[in-house]
C-alpha cells in the first residue's frame, strides 16, 4: 500500500490485478471492461471485511457462470499475505477478511497522511462550475437561501478535495422587473430620508428596514434632486446603486456562513455584452434555434390568444415537451432566453456545471439541462450538468413557528439566524438531511446538548478526544504506534469505520452529495462515543489504563487518528472541529 493508496484502493488495486492475470491465462478475454467492479465493504460485516462482485459482472463476458469465475478469484486472492480469509457467497460475490497488521497500517496511513487523509485525484484536475444561492439582489439573506448556500458551499469544497478545479459562482439576477421595483422602494426611503412622511410602505414594494440606509446613502449623494424628477430620470441610476448595496449586505451575510465566491456574474452586464445574442447566433448556426409560432396555451381559442413569431430554441430534440421561446414579443429576453446564455457562457469555462437551486425552480430543471445539453465540449461531447435542489427551510422555536423579522418585512433573516446560534450550528444542520427532503430548523434542538442533535454529538466526539489527548500529557503519556498490536476487536472495528472516509468522500464527490459526509461524521462519531462508554462499566476498557502505559498510548494513538478524521470531515462542511465543550 503506496503513501496516498488506502486499504480499499489497495484492494481494489489487488482485484484488478488478478482480473488481469486472469486474463493473461485466458480465463477471462482480453480487453474486458470492468468500470462496474466494485470492491466495498459487505452489507453485513459478519460477511467480511470487503465484497466484491467482479465474478458477477464479468462471468458473461468470459462465458462462465459467476462461482465458477469466483473459484479462480479466490485461488488467487487467498493467496495474498493480508487476506486471511476468501468467501463466495450466494451467487458469485466474493467476501474477504483482512488481517489485522493491514487495519493497523491503515492506522498509520492515517497519521501520516494527516489533514490530506481522504484527499484524492479523482478529479484528474477538471474544472466544476458550482453554481449557488444567486438570490435576487432584493434583500437580506433569508433562511431558504441558507440551506442552498451550505450546500453548494460544502460541495465546491468536497470537489476541491477530490482533485477538482472549482469556480464558486453566484448570478446577479439584475436585468428583471424586480430590481425595477427596488429601485422604486429605494426612491421612497430616499425621499424619507429627507424628510418627507412616506406613511405605510404602499404594495408592491419591499417594505424591510434594511432600504432605510440605503435611501439615506442616496440622500447624501444627490441631495433632492431626484424627488420631483420623472421615474426615466433616477430608475437606472437607482437601481445600480441599490443593487449594489443589496449584493454588499448579502456578501456580509455569507459572510458570516464562512461563504465567499469566486465570482459574481451579472445578468444586466451579460445582456449588455450581447452574450444572449452571441448564444442565439451560435444556436441558429447549429438549427438549434428558429423562428416559429408556439402552440395555443390550453383553454386558449384564436378568440382570446395572438400566434406570435418568436425564436424558438428546439428543447424538444433533448427531451423537453415543448420548444421553449427565448425572446418575447417586444424583443426582449424571456427569463430562459437569458438563462440559456448565461450556461452558454459558464460553459465555455468549465468541463462540468452544477447548479444549485430551489425547489420552487423545479419546473424549469428540463428546459435549461435541455439547453446545455446543445452545449457542447471538447471533443463535441455535451458538458455534464446536474441541477442540485433544495428543499425550503421551516423555522420553530420549541415546536412553534418564528415570528417573520422586522428588519426584513417578510422573512426571518440568515444574519438573525447565525448570530443566535452560531455558524457551525448552521452549517452543520443544513447538511443532516439530503436536500430534496423538508426540513424544521428548531432553535431550542440544534443547540441541544444530547446525542440527538447530530451537530452536539460530531462536535462532542472531536472535543472529547482532545481533552483526553491533554489529560494524557498532562499524566507524561503520549499517543505511540508502537505498541498498535494490543488493541482488540472493539479498536479494530473503530479502524474499519474510519478507514470508509476516503471512499465515502469519493462516493459524495461523484454523486455531488455533501450531506453523505455529514452522515458519515454522524456514524464515526456514534462508534466513537460508544467505544469510550465502554469504559464507563468496564475500568480496562477506559482510553488511560492505570499501570498500563503502552495500551493507554495505543488507544491514544486511534483517537488522536478518529480526532483527525473528524477534524477533516468537518473542515469539508466548513464547520470547525472544537477542542473543548
Amino acid at each position: 500500500m503506496s503513501q496516498m493508496q488506502t486499504i480499499h484502493a489497495a484492494f481494489a488495486a489487488k482485484v484488478d490485478a488478478v482480473l488481469s492475470a486472469l486474463e493473461a491465462e485466458g480465463a477471462l478475454p482480453a480487453g474486458v471492461s470492468r468500470a462496474n467492479v466494485t470492491v466495498e465493504p459487505p452489507r453485513d460485516p459478519l460477511h467480511g471485511d470487503l465484497s466484491t462482485n467482479a465474478a458477477m459482472v464479468l462471468a458473461k463476458q468470459a462465458a462462465t457462470n459467476p462461482r465458477a469465475l469466483a473459484e479462480k478469484l479466490v485461488e488467487k486472492l487467498a493467496a495474498d499475505p493480508h487476506v486471511t480469509g476468501a468467501e463466495i457467497a450466494g451467487p458469485g460475490f466474493i467476501n474477504l477478511r483482512v488481517s489485522d497488521s493491514a487495519w493497523l497500517a491503515e492506522l498509520r496511513a492515517m497519521a501520516e497522511l494527516g489533514a490530506d487523509y481522504g484527499k484524492s485525484a479523482m478529479g484528474a484536475g477538471k474544472t466544476v462550475n458550482v453554481e449557488y444561492v444567486s438570490a435576487n439582489p432584493t434583500g437580506p439573506m433569508h433562511m431558504g437561501h441558507c440551506r442552498g448556500a451550505v450546500v453548494g458551499d460544502a460541495l465546491a469544497s468536497l470537489l476541491e478535495f477530490s482533485g477538482h478545479k472549482v469556480i464558486r459562482e453566484y448570478y446577479v439576477n439584475d436585468a428583471g422587473g424586480q430590481v425595477d421595483v427596488l429601485a422604486r422602494s429605494a426612491h421612497l426611503r430616499y425621499r424619507e430620508a429627507l424628510g418627507e412622511q412616506i406613511g405605510e410602505i404602499p404594495e408592491g414594494l419591499y417594505p424591510g428596514d434594511y432600504l432605510v440606509p440605503v435611501g439615506k446613502a442616496l440622500a447624501e449623494e444627490f441631495g433632492d434632486r431626484y424627488v420631483s424628477a420623472p421615474e426615466s430620470e433616477w430608475l437606472a441610476l437607482f437601481k445600480a446603486r441599490a443593487s449594489a448595496a443589496m449584493m454588499a449586505m448579502i456578501r456580509d451575510d455569507l459572510a458570516l456562513l464562512g461563504i465567499e465566491h469566486d465570482v459574481f456574474s451579472s445578468e444586466a452586464e451579460l445582456q449588455a455584452a450581447g452574450k444572449p445574442e452571441e448564444a442565439e447566433k451560435w444556436l441558429r448556426a447549429q438549427g438549434l434555434v428558429y423562428d416559429g409560432v408556439l402552440e395555443a396555451p390550453k383553454g386558449k381559442t384564436l378568440d382570446d390568444w395572438e400566434p406570435v413569431e418568436l425564436p424558438l430554441f428546439r428543447s424538444t430534440k433533448f427531451g423537453d415537451d415543448q420548444d421553449r421561446p427565448i425572446r418575447k414579443s417586444d424583443g426582449s429576453w424571456t427569463y430562459f432566453g437569458a438563462d440559456l446564455a448565461y450556461h452558454f457562457q459558464k460553459a465555455q469555462n468549465a468541463d462540468a456545471l452544477v447548479d444549485i437551486w430551489g425547489a420552487d425552480h423545479a419546473g424549469t430543471v428540463k428546459r435549461i439541462k435541455a439547453a446545455v445539453a446543445a452545449m457542447t465540449g471538447e471533443g463535441g461531447a455535451p458538458i455534464p450538468f446536474e441541477v442540485k435542489l433544495v428543499q425550503m427551510v421551516q423555522l420553530l422555536r420549541g415546536g412553534e413557528p418564528v415570528k417573520m423579522s422586522k428588519r426584513s418585512g417578510t422573512f426571518v433573516t440568515l444574519a438573525d439566524v447565525v448570530r443566535e446560534v452560531g455558524k457551525d450550528v448552521v452549517r452543520f444542520t443544513m447538511l443532516t438531511r439530503k436536500p430534496e427532503a423538508q426540513m424544521d430548523f428548531d432553535f431550542a434542538k440544534v443547540v441541544e446538548a444530547s446525542k440527538d442533535n447530530p451537530v452536539f454529538y460530531v462536535q462532542y466526539a472531536h472535543a472529547r478526544i482532545r481533552s483526553s489527548l491533554r489529560k494524557a500529557a498532562a499524566e507524561g503519556i503520549a499517543p505511540s504506534d508502537e505498541h498498535l498490536d494490543m488493541l482488540a476487536a472493539e479498536e479494530l472495528e473503530l479502524i474499519k469505520l474510519a478507514a470508509q472516509f476516503p471512499r465515502q468522500v469519493e462516493a459524495a464527490a461523484t454523486a455531488r452529495e455533501p450531506h453523505r459526509v455529514a452522515f458519515f461524521l454522524g456514524d464515526l462519531a456514534a462508534a466513537f462515543h460508544a467505544y469510550w462508554n465502554l469504559g464507563n462499566d468496564r475500568p480496562e476498557m477506559r482510553m488511560i489504563v492505570v499501570n498500563d502505559v503502552n495500551l493507554s498510548s495505543a488507544r491514544l494513538y486511534l483517537a488522536a487518528r478518529i480526532g483527525q478524521l473528524l477534524k477533516n470531515g468537518l473542515a469539508l462542511l466548513g464547520v470547525e472541529a472544537v477542542e473543548e465543550m
